[in-house]
């Protein structure tokens, strides 16, 4: 009994060690194996004449954003694409406020009033409209940096590309979960970038994305575009990439227990494409696709369920006599949970990193209980603070 328990300790234990750390460092040695090219700022838009660059439909989807949306439109206006060849689109999804005439106030070239029907829904509605050869997507609080359109659409022009998102940095207004999320988000990026360079990136992000209107996925309401156009365009046989050059900045939440809130809405969203979406099935993935999204994907949302079954194996192989190995594993992860609640008191940075690692991992799990428990409504409220 006490060996079986041992060896369900260090499975679990090795599972979580290889998602958080084991899976980067795996990639890392491939690249540099293959010497895979860096994914980098040498892309740009295709040369030649105003008149033969594509025209682009630029869509924010917004609910109730009229703080922010003249500041975006603006924004996007100042992009470094020719402005006859970019289509400005706000589809505004049920907003209650000034939204709409604000975001024709400050020049959109097409503001749709919505029913509330959700960002996806919006967004849908809004490519139905449009008129562009490419379709790029933003956020309502983001800001692009003025190259990023032009450097979406050279990215788009390799071949057999089919998606492309851009970085995503955060700004650190407040001193809380901002520098814990801030280390978090560098290690995915750093993660996303190696597996755009050996192949197709397992997710992308909402903030900073185009394809091609031929390859547009009109995708169930509650499942985001983040998650779901990835895979789906490696199943369609294209490449799903992360372009770095490309640069948005966002105003990040501004405590750790505002961030679990966030990521729990988002797990909320990202449950039924992992259990009926999809995500899971091999069919129509490259084989070493196939084992990112096992690593990237279905084990990092394992990872409280991992936890759990450690912790609870740990404590009774030690109950049962087992040595010093597994008493200082157990005195780890205790260290760990007691970090974890020191950290929402104390200022010193290990333990409030192990309260973002706790609480971000049981967002997770919280995720999938919100939405078995009470389903997933396609609506949004964006995070506090964000804005």
């Amino acid at each position: 009994m006490r060996g079986a328990l041992e060896l369900l300790f260090w499975v679990s234990a090795g599972l979580i060690l290889y998602t958080q750390l084991g899976y980067f460092l795996l990639l890392a040695a491939i690249a540099a194996l293959a010497r895979a090219p860096e994914p980098g700022g040498a892309l740009a838009a295709p040369e030649g004449a105003d008149r033969q660059l594509p025209l682009v439909s630029l869509i924010v989807a917004a609910h109730n954003e009229q703080a922010v949306i003249e500041q975006r439109v603006a924004n996007l206006r100042a992009l470094r694409w020719p402005r006859e060849r970019l289509e400005l689109i706000v589809a505004c999804d049920g907003c209650e406020d000034q939204t709409a005439a604000r975001a024709r106030a400050a020049g959109a070239d097409l503001v749709l009033e919505l029913e509330r029907c959700g960002k996806v829904r919006a967004q849908d509605q809004a490519v139905a409209r449009a008129r562009g050869e490419i379709l790029a997507f933003s956020d309502a609080n983001s800001r692009w940096e003025p190259d990023a359109l032009a450097l979406l659409v050279g990215a788009l022009a390799q071949e057999r590309t089919g998606y492309v998102c851009g970085q995503v940095r955060y700004s650190t207004g407040e001193p809380d979960a901002t520098s814990q999320e801030g280390v978090y988000w560098r290690y995915e990026l750093a993660l996303r970038a190696l597996e755009s360079r050996l192949g197709s990136i397992t997710a992308g992000n909402g903030a900073i994305y185009a394809l091609p209107r031929s390859a547009y996925i009109v995708v169930d309401p509650i499942m985001g575009h983040d998650l779901a156009l990835p895979y789906r365009m490696v199943k369609r046989g294209l490449r799903a990439r992360y372009l770095p050059a490309a640069v948005a900045v966002e105003k990040m939440v501004p405590t750790i227990e505002g961030e679990l809130a966030r990521k729990r809405r988002m797990m909320a969203h990202t449950w039924p494409i992992v259990v009926r979406g999809g995500l899971l099935s091999p069919r129509g993935y490259p084989l070493g696709y196939y084992l990112m999204i096992i690593s990237h994907r279905l084990l990092r949302y394992a990872t409280p369920f991992l936890h759990l079954i450690a912790l609870g194996a740990n404590i009774a192989a030690v109950a049962l006599g087992s040595g010093a190995p597994l008493i200082a594993t157990l005195c780890l992860q205790g260290a760990i949970l007691l970090g974890a609640a020191l950290g929402g008191r104390l200022g010193w940075r290990p333990l409030r990193l192990a309260r973002h690692y706790v609480l971000s991992t049981a967002a997770i799990a919280l995720g999938l209980y919100d939405w078995l428990a009470h389903g997933t409504a396609p609506g949004w409220t964006p995070a506090e603070g964000t804005r």
